[in-house]
């Protein structure tokens, strides 16, 4: 699973990047030094799995992780090829959900691309050039049905599918993303299918400076505004701190934390609100080889979540035993869990929930 980060030249996405994933990308005082995507994977911090690892007794951690892609900056025109425009989007349709960076921050050494720091121009730059290059796509795929409808030709998929268009085109010609669209589960499915950059969730990060003043907690307040409107989430952070935290010895980040009295960094807090956007939850195998968090989209039945282990897991599926997280640390161990009735047996029809703890069953 793959998230964007976007955002226009020199906002701090590289900087964030580099703090995500260690990677390094090159950051610079310039617009469109990212040109060809940087991608990094990182673990989703879970404090879970080092309880259970204290509890089993075991050194081997393997968490959830998930994929950021660092996208080239986006400039004004970019639906119609300006700066990068064309590969800037081609680059964002192939993620799953996107991370927009916007610079609430001022600092004359860092040049703005258009000369000044508005929070909300900015947004409203990016998502109108978004908006543009998903009606171009909506417009295009809507003029290939459009003969078989009105001719009476069309079948009731491409009859649902013009439907769905026009309503898209009607949000998108206001000025509104496609994810605002409501619709059941049949119909998301058919408007998954038309690939549209505004229909995937979306988390704004507000890239703050180490110290917030005036201008920057109104800036926050109005996205936060915004987010409101478009089911988007926002989290708050400073890029270049969180950079320089990450790059710390263990020792020293943890002191430092402690300092400013916080458990998680913003990076932590943003991995994991990304983690739960994408609708994916971690269910953990645990034992004395090792504790392991794999990741599954929320509602996935046992049988298909035991096929993330093993495929043959999955087609001699017989049963899931399972423990809940919290009895499990409760009660101290699992034949303890045992005694106490709290290991359900669980058939292919169990939805896993985030955090169960489960031994598969499996004959093949």
């Amino acid at each position: 699973m793959k998230l964007g980060v976007v955002g226009l030249p020199n906002v701090g996405k590289s900087t964030l990047f580099n703090a995500i994933t260690k990677a390094g990308a090159e950051s610079a005082n310039y617009p469109f030094c990212t040109i060809e995507p940087n991608v990094g994977v990182v673990d989703v911090a879970d404090e879970r799995l080092d309880k259970l690892a204290a509890l089993y007794h075991t050194n081997k951690i393997i968490p959830a992780q998930i994929e950021f892609v660092d996208i080239a900056g986006l400039v004004k025109g970019a639906s119609e090829g300006a700066g990068l425009g064309n590969k800037f989007l081609s680059h964002i349709k192939e993620v799953d959900a996107i991370v927009h960076v916007v610079r609430v921050f001022k600092n004359d050494k860092i040049i703005h691309v258009d000369g000044s720091v508005d929070p909300i121009r900015d947004i409203q730059t990016i998502n109108l050039e978004l908006i543009l290059a998903d009606i171009d796509s909506a417009t295009k795929r809507l003029d290939k049905i459009k003969k078989q409808v009105h001719g009476g030709a069309a079948d009731l998929q491409t009859q649902k599918e013009y439907d769905l268009l026009n309503k898209i085109l009607d949000l998108l010609k206001n000025e509104k993303p496609a994810r605002l669209l409501k619709c059941d589960a049949e119909e998301k499915k058919i408007v998954d299918g038309f690939f549209l950059i505004t229909s995937k969730p979306i988390i704004y990060v507000a890239n703050t400076s180490d110290e917030l003043d005036e201008f920057q907690l109104e800036g926050i307040k109005k996205i936060k505004e915004i987010a409101a409107s478009e089911n988007a989430e926002v989290i708050s952070l400073c890029a270049k701190t969180e950079e320089e935290l990450i790059n710390m010895p263990a020792e020293d980040r943890e002191m430092f934390m402690q300092e400013l009295g916080i458990d998680h960094s913003g990076l932590d807090k943003l991995i994991v609100a990304s983690y739960h956007l994408l609708g994916l939850i971690s269910f953990i195998t645990a034992g004395e080889k090792e504790v392991h968090a794999w990741t599954i989209r929320r509602g996935t039945l046992a049988p298909q979540a035991a096929g993330k282990i093993h495929t043959d897991f999955e087609r001699g599926f017989i049963r899931a035993d399972v423990v809940k997280y919290a009895d499990l640390i409760t009660l101290g161990d699992y034949n303890a869990c045992k005694e106490k009735g709290k290991i359900i047996s669980a058939g292919k029809d169990y939805v896993v929930q985030d955090g169960d703890i489960i031994v598969f069953k499996f004959n093949v």
